[in-house]
């Protein structure tokens, strides 16, 4: 059913690509968090200050999921571009992209000096946020995949995911710090500054880092693959990786957006809406509640490979079932966790809560790299994570926090979170096994050869 995996690069080729990964989906993801945070804690106060504080909350995060619906787009532009030109280059870009606009929010003026301007310029930089980082995700979990071997693709695959919690963790530690060691008219005046300027320097060495890696040996492969066929039917225009995911991977890209919805919803309620949940219902201080999605950011951090090992033992599906399954069955006691109001509660609260996130996001990079193929697969990756991003992690704490203002109470955020998960059993469920493909063999129909032709329907699902 599949042709031989191929070789495996050596060790600390594969540990520096890796690397690279990492610390560039940690930058992005630090600076995609720190928005979010400062969303929930100050933004409401420098730039919606006209509004009460639940609706100046609301405003403020409704600029936060904007950052979310250019997420497509980005997904679109560097999908295209990482089909035909590479991903090393898209990767770069993005970082740019990311860390340039991060440290302008760091610059910005506020409401206070220069009115109604003020949550426009924030609204267009979180638009250049959400642009990059849909294009950062599907680069960097291929660079590793397809540098990778089947046998531990998932492990391996894991590592760029955990810039995640990585990215939740620098930047929730750097604004524990701060509120800790400023006072909150300090921190409101311009202690927030300085996680964002911040950025800057992170950027610098997230590109002396992703410059030195190589570009994928599968892409270069069917890259050279590409253009002999195109020698060979001189009179046929390749098709655009776009229109070509549509065509033959359609089904997949709706496998993977259904994926998405629990993994994502519950992420955003657990992280970020938590902030102003633990805050205002149940009374935590802004410390408390920074602490706890710190440590148990940490927690997430660890158990994420390890759940991607998993994956590479039993299958991408049942590891991601178990997560959807559990975010789910946690959703009640999590809010009965968290309505306490003791530290220790809610670090438990938020703990279990991303290790069942971890279940789903850590086999998530290998479960969706196998489902397309090479020459289509940042595009189908990309446009299967990010689309779904738009219905799922954008409204989530908009919504979450509307049902708060008009139910006073957590149920309905509980049963909003179940419902997601629901979606994303059904998917995952719909989808096949994709744990022991071999990612130089899959092919799409229209560029497989007679002879391939049998193999490449036994990969495509």
């Amino acid at each position: 059913m599949s042709s031989p995996a191929t070789a495996p690069p050596a060790p600390s080729n594969l540990k520096r690509i890796v690397a690279a990964s990492l610390i560039g989906t940690t930058i992005e993801w630090y600076d995609f968090f720190l928005y979010g945070s400062a969303a929930a804690l100050v933004f409401n106060q420098l730039f919606f200050p006209e509004s009460d504080p639940l609706v100046g909350t609301l405003l403020s995060f409704l600029t936060y999921a904007v950052g979310f619906a250019a997420r497509p787009l980005g997904a679109l532009v560097f999908g295209h571009y990482g089909d035909r030109l590479g991903r090393k280059k898209l990767l770069v870009l993005s970082l740019l992209l990311m860390g340039g606009a991060t440290f302008a929010i760091g610059l910005l003026p506020t409401h206070a000096t220069i009115g109604s301007a003020a949550p426009v310029l924030l609204t267009v930089l979180r638009l250049v946020q959400g642009f990059a980082l849909g294009g950062e995700w599907g680069g960097a979990v291929l660079l590793v995949s397809e540098h990778g071997d089947a046998r531990r693709r998932g492990f391996w695959a894991s590592w760029p995911q955990t810039g995640a919690p990585a990215g939740q963790l620098l930047a929730t530690g750097v604004l524990s710090l701060l509120t800790a060691v400023l006072s909150d008219s300090a921190f409101t005046s311009w202690g927030w500054r300085i996680p964002f300027l911040l950025s800057g320097v992170l950027v610098i060495v997230g590109l002396w880092i992703r410059l030195s890696v190589d570009e994928s040996p599968v892409f270069r492969q069917a890259l050279a693959q590409a253009e002999a066929r195109k020698a060979e039917r001189s009179a046929e225009v390749e098709k655009l990786p776009l229109v070509a995911v549509l065509r033959h991977h359609w089904r997949d890209v709706l496998i993977a957006m259904g994926a998405r919805m629990a993994e994502n919803i519950s992420y955003y309620v657990v992280t970020a809406f938590i902030l102003v949940y633990a805050t205002t219902a149940a009374d935590v201080s802004k410390q408390t509640a920074l602490n706890a999605v710190l440590i148990a950011s940490a927690v997430h951090f660890a158990v994420i490979p390890l759940w991607g090992a998993l994956s590479d033992r039993v299958g991408r599906r049942p590891v991601y079932l178990v997560g959807a399954v559990g975010v789910a069955l946690w959703m009640f006691p999590f809010f009965a966790l968290v309505d306490t109001g003791s530290f220790g509660s809610l670090l438990l609260a938020v703990t279990v809560g991303l290790v069942l996130h971890g279940a789903m996001y850590a086999p998530q990079a290998a479960f969706f790299s196998e489902m397309f193929a090479t020459r289509m697969r940042y595009s189908g990756a990309s446009i299967g994570a990010q689309f779904s991003s738009v219905a799922a992690g954008a409204p989530a704490p908009l919504i979450a926090t509307a049902l708060l203002d008009a139910t006073g109470g957590s149920t309905w955020i509980a049963l909003y979170v179940i419902a997601a998960a629901l979606l994303t059993v059904v998917a995952v469920a719909a989808a096949k096994e994709t744990r022991n493909r071999d990612l130089a063999d899959i092919e799409s129909p229209a560029d497989a050869t007679p002879e391939s032709a049998r193999a490449t329907d036994a990969h495509t699902v």
